[in-house]
């Protein structure tokens, strides 16, 4: 069971890293300038960082060079600080310079699963 649901959460992952990546193809500073790409980059951010919280340990320490844990933290600063504490700055950097990272070691997770 285990290995099925994490199947279905980095497929999750991969779709929402896959939006996100068609949302800001104009780059950071469409993101920056547009309400409605912030918008949807940061519900998407939610959403994939939430299933990355849902992956087994198992399935996470095959990745090391992923950093769950700054997943974590930068899930819950999404969910609880949207305020005015989002730094867009840094969400705009995190998508353009690690979200590639995460898709490609998610791509890597799912092929060692399917195998």
């Amino acid at each position: 069971m285990t290995e099925e649901r994490d199947l279905i959460y980095l497929e999750h992952i991969l779709e929402r890293t896959a939006l996100i990546q068609d949302y800001t193809l104009n780059g950071k500073a469409e993101f920056m300038a547009s309400p409605l790409v912030r918008d949807a980059v940061l519900r998407r951010l939610q959403t994939m960082a939430e299933s990355t919280q849902r992956l087994s340990e198992r399935l996470k320490a095959q990745a090391p060079g992923v950093d769950w844990r700054a997943l974590t933290g930068f899930r819950n600063m999404l969910v609880h600080d949207y305020l005015g504490g989002i730094d867009l700055e840094r969400v705009g950097d995190a998508v353009e310079f690690y979200l590639p990272g995460l898709e490609q070691a998610a791509r890597e997770l799912m092929a060692s699963e399917e195998e």
